[in-house]
């Protein structure tokens, strides 16, 4: 049943705007078809010849008259609505992040969206990748930190720093250490070519051991150079040695030498005694990121050593000693450009102890 038809009764300017709004191009259908009822009932015609003429139910039109004698243009505005009712919310974001306080479930390692949607019930995994993409949770990457418990770390790492910042005068810094096992491995080499014609060089998965060796390296700070030896194991002995071969090729020059924390490293005292030119610097605990050869040893690994193959040991030898060759005809001094090193706890982050 239509109710009663409500009386229209325009002003002269709410007219103007309703014709105008009528004569836009660039109005909505809905706002043309309101603003044409109302006009045509302040006309005084009937709510059933107005649904006519528009093309629209008559109640539809009795609506929009009763808006209009009750609210003005305003009521031919769409009212807020207020939508459906979310079906996940804070609560649940809340359970999600309590879940992942939590060690998985036995025999996983890690957290998965399927799982957490299984432990949590009533969630569906779609909620659960949207909500981990919002907070910027990533369940698969992992990230390896090393925090140095060494109570005299500032001042471990001001004696290195200075060395690389302000070494001292007529005197020489090097950075010494080792990498060990270092394996000839043999494996069939060379271009493949797949089935989309894209050619690209590989290797084979087998591979056949020839042993390994162990590289002693010192490298110069201030001109980048590399002085490199072979041994079959990293023995206080094997140390001892490569540094006699060290202070040999600066004779009666002041050493300042960057080691880290290794056993064999330290209580070297009678060789010290021994060699009064030379001085031994140790990086703090778990920090050995701080001696500069490391760095080396990373480019030596990707630009040497990494995809390829040797028959014997003498020619994984051999090829790393062309390498450090080459190395040295373009080495150029690394640049430590961070002069202020401190001790920082982590802060802010939810590390826990599984």
């Amino acid at each position: 049943m239509i109710p009663e038809a409500r009386e229209v009764h325009l002003s002269r300017k709410d007219r103007k705007v309703l014709e105008a709004c009528c004569r836009s191009p660039v109005t909505l259908q809905r706002d043309l078809k309101r603003a044409r009822i109302v006009l045509l009932a302040a006309d005084g015609r009937s709510t059933r010849s107005i649904a006519k003429e528009v093309g629209v139910q008559p109640r539809i039109v009795s609506l929009w008259r009763h808006r209009y004698a009750d609210h003005g243009l305003e009521g031919l505005q769409d009212k807020p609505r207020p939508g459906k009712q979310p079906i996940y919310t804070k609560t649940t974001d809340k359970r999600i992040l309590k879940l992942l306080d939590k060690p998985p479930p036995q025999g996983f390692a890690r957290w998965t969206g399927p799982l957490l949607a299984e432990a949590l019930g009533d969630v569906d995994v779609q909620y659960v990748w949207r909500f981990l993409r919002s907070h910027k949770i990533d369940l698969v990457a992992r990230k390896s930190w090393c925090e140095s418990n060494d109570p005299n770390f500032t001042a471990k790492a001001a004696d290195v720093v200075g060395l690389y910042v302000a070494p001292p005068a007529k005197a020489i810094v090097l950075c010494v250490d080792e990498k060990p096992s270092i394996q000839a491995l043999e494996r069939a080499q060379g271009y493949l070519k797949l089935p989309n014609g894209r050619a690209l060089i590989g290797q084979s998965h087998d591979y056949k051991r020839h042993g390994t060796t162990t590289l002693f390296a010192a490298l110069e700070v201030a001109t980048g150079k590399i002085i490199a030896t072979h041994s079959k194991r990293r023995r206080r002995v094997e140390f001892l040695d490569f540094m006699n071969s060290v202070t040999a090729a600066f004779p009666n020059r002041k050493l300042h030498v960057i080691l880290d924390n290794l056993n064999t490293h330290k209580k070297n005292e009678d060789w010290l005694k021994a060699h009064p030119n030379v001085q031994f610097h140790f990086t703090p605990t778990s920090a050995s990121w701080l001696n500069q050869v490391e760095v080396w040893f990373s480019i030596l690994q990707g630009q040497s050593l990494s995809g390829t193959s040797f028959t014997s040991l003498k020619q994984l030898q051999e090829h790393i000693d062309a390498y450090v060759n080459a190395y040295n005809d373009r080495a150029e001094p690394f640049v430590w450009t961070k002069k202020k090193v401190r001790q920082r706890r982590f802060k802010g982050r939810r590390i826990t102890q599984l």
